[in-house]
């Protein structure tokens, strides 16, 4: 997907910039709408009400657990067509990935509509980067309406990365729980109140830890790469930003990033983290957090830009994590690689 991007610059011209070591700034980007899903757990958690819709249960009204996922997935789609009146022959590019084998949940979703798609995978930072490559292709290529998404399902994912389910067995206070929802975005040439400005792709980072059960952790030491590599690369400090969102190291992950960005003399006090912000870990069974590819969608595209929108926050940084394993590679006890990918949005006035 990095190979991706770069040939995208080369091919496409010169309207993306690449600024330092790591990172890219954009000219003309922008949000045009967006749309979320989920199911009840979610709709009860601190931003419930931002959610568009939400269904009753895991199951939303299919006979399997992954058909519950692309139906979450579809309802994000048509809720964004219906939001910015447009046809599915509009759309002149999908970007797109889950945390299902091969990406199946987004290919099988995606056979009901008509898009040209780019299927991508990066774990739980699948959003930010298809942000990166959706917001190449509108900046270099003047390519419009391009619909970036990704999609989670706690049962699917269970199912493939705890398997197996039915046997119940007790859980770590460190996991996280993957959230079941859908976030998705319409990126456009033409100006609205947020713009994508900014972008720093990550690179893999091994912090050695074998424990899949302690995700958070894991993805820390990539989460403060990524963010050190952004400050650097713009020549900023974390001030700068009304607000850094991380995805999603949740209770023990954003303690161990917090720890370490004090070894740089960083103290962030305008900070949270999206595992945190979806679910209230007091009161909601989801141990020490919320996950998945669907966290940061539903709070960015949920919450976030509707709070942009309202002017409560002007500058925003998105920095998602993402492990990534699968569960043969923890049979064998190999360590766990992690990634988090950044993205600016900022409110135009």
């Amino acid at each position: 997907n990095q190979c991706i991007f770069c040939i995208n610059y080369i091919v496409f011209g010169d309207a993306m910039k690449k600024i330092g070591k790591q990172s890219y700034e954009f000219n003309s980007v922008y949000i045009k709408e967006s749309a979320t899903s989920a199911s009840r757990l979610e709709q009860n958690g601190p931003i419930g009400s931002y959610i568009d819709r939400c269904y009753k249960d895991n199951y939303c009204d299919e006979a399997s657990w992954e058909k519950a996922e692309m139906a979450l997935l579809k309802s994000a789609i048509n809720t964004l067509l219906k939001k910015v009146d447009l046809k599915e022959e509009d759309i002149e590019l999908f970007v797109g990935g889950d945390l299902n084998n091969q990406i199946v949940i987004n290919n099988y979703c995606l056979k009901s509509y008509p898009f040209p798609l780019l299927g991508i995978y990066s774990a739980c930072s699948t959003f930010t980067e298809g942000l990166i490559i959706g917001s190449s292709f509108v900046d270099n290529s003047k390519t419009d309406n391009v619909i970036v998404a990704t999609s989670s399902h706690n049962s699917t994912s269970e199912r493939q990365f705890r398997n197996p389910t039915e046997y119940g067995g007790q859980k770590n206070v460190t996991t996280t729980f993957t959230a079941t929802g859908a976030g998705c975005c319409l990126l456009t040439n033409n100006k609205t109140k947020i713009k994508v400005t900014k972008a720093t792709i990550g690179r893999i980072t091994d912090s050695s830890m074998l424990d899949s059960t302690d995700m958070g952790r894991v993805m820390a030491p990539a989460a403060t790469h990524t963010l050190m590599m952004h400050l650097s690369d713009f020549n900023l400090k974390v001030d700068d930003y009304d607000l850094i969102v991380t995805g999603d190291l949740s209770k023990y992950g954003k303690m161990m990033f917090l720890e370490i960005l004090k070894s740089y003399n960083i103290n962030m006090q305008n900070y949270e983290d999206s595992g945190l912000m979806l679910y209230d870990i007091k009161t909601q069974p989801v141990f020490s957090g919320g996950s998945g590819p669907a966290c940061i969608a539903l709070v960015s595209m949920g919450y976030l830009y509707k709070e942009m929108l309202k002017g409560k926050y002007k500058k925003i940084l998105l920095i998602a994590t993402g492990a990534l394993l699968n569960p043969i590679m923890t049979f064998q006890k190999e360590t766990i690689p992690s990634i988090a990918h950044a993205v600016a949005l900022e409110r135009v006035d």
